[in-house]
């Protein structure tokens, strides 16, 4: 292929093969209505048989806009991230804005990296999935450019942030074990993780502690287990658990990651689901249908997360103040729970 055919369309070419001007075909690309309705033709047609593409970066300086939506994500292939982003491209989808996509992946450098390649690149507003940007640098770039942060709680910024009400969705997963009848109920969290997701699991946490007490328990630390939210977390802590000798009858993991681990860790000890250990996640990720038995599991609406998101930048974008609900965590009853 030669240089001539990499060669990008101008309006120069345009203009040359539908015998017009540049500043016709300038008015044409723009929507202007002081073209005739010939001229206007002959450019469309110039401008489809050239594949004209335009320049956006040009574009973007000449109207102050790059028609792009930047999306800071932390974990490409997590389930629940991945969902508010098909949220986000399903919000954006009917509108004139494309997402441009970055990924923090849950390390500080790269997070800040990545958050200012995408201010580099002229984006018109900003959604921050989660993440541990500094919250005075979010409240800072807010005030000149739109910013939604979603599954985090922003203390300096309660008008731009949408988050799950995790308390209560710990407490109703706990509560659901109660009301099945059972009283020695284990839960695994996770502590040791980055301190802003570590937010989010107590919160589940303290729904699950808070749930005990309001059934008359006592809380037994001896049923609390510490992971990592990854599955083999969940292996060891079974192993933690049966090497105690304390008695459960049912198990409630912050995520469903470590759900699927401990449900490995007790088939390989013979200990059957539920017949006689009940068990919950959260999270409801695609897999959770499908383990063996299928997992009931609190089930974040991530991908309403995201179509809210995308919404609320755009109004920030059209200088409106965004709607942004307290989301809830609904039960999933499958068949990894029965009655004690």
């Amino acid at each position: 292929m030669t240089i001539e055919a990499h060669r990008k369309t101008t309006i120069m070419d345009i203009a040359a093969k539908a015998n017009v001007s540049p500043s016709t075909v300038s008015r044409v690309l723009r929507g202007s209505a002081e073209v005739a309705e010939a001229k206007r033709t002959a450019v469309m047609q110039a401008v489809t048989e050239l594949q004209y593409r335009p320049n956006i970066f040009a574009q973007s300086l000449a109207s102050g806009q790059s028609m792009t939506i930047g999306v800071l994500t932390q974990n490409f292939g997590s389930p629940f991230y991945d969902g508010i982003l098909h949220g986000i491209l399903l919000g954006l989808e009917k509108t004139e804005y494309w997402p441009l996509f970055a990924d923090g992946r849950w390390h500080p450098e790269i997070e800040l990296n990545a958050f200012h390649l995408l201010l580099d690149r002229r984006v018109d507003g900003l959604i921050v999935i989660g993440g541990q940007l500094a919250e005075e640098t979010l409240r800072t770039v807010a005030q000149r450019t739109p910013l939604i942060v979603v599954a985090r709680r922003i203390a300096a910024l309660p008008d731009n942030s949408l988050y799950l009400n995790n308390f209560a969705g710990g407490y109703n997963a706990t509560r659901y074990l109660l009301d099945m009848g059972h009283r020695d109920i284990v839960h695994i969290t996770a502590p040791n993780v980055n301190p802003i997701a570590i937010d989010d699991i107590e919160q589940r946490y303290q729904g699950y502690q808070q749930a005990i007490l309001d059934a008359g328990l006592q809380l037994d630390p001896r049923l609390v287990v510490e992971g990592n939210l990854q599955q083999q977390s969940g292996v060891l802590a079974v192993e933690m658990l049966l090497s105690r000798g304390r008695p459960f009858s049912a198990i409630f993991t912050a995520n469903d990651q470590m759900a699927f681990g401990a449900r490995l860790a007790l088939y390989r000890r013979g200990i059957r689901v539920p017949e006689d250990v009940s068990l919950v996640g959260f999270d409801d990720e695609a897999f959770a249908p499908y383990m063996v038995p299928p997992l009931t599991t609190m089930r974040q609406p991530a991908a309403e997360m995201g179509q809210t998101a995308a919404k609320a930048v755009l109004d920030l974008l059209n200088k409106k103040k965004p709607n942004l609900p307290l989301f809830e965590a609904n039960l999933v009853v499958r068949e990894s729970v029965t009655r004690h």
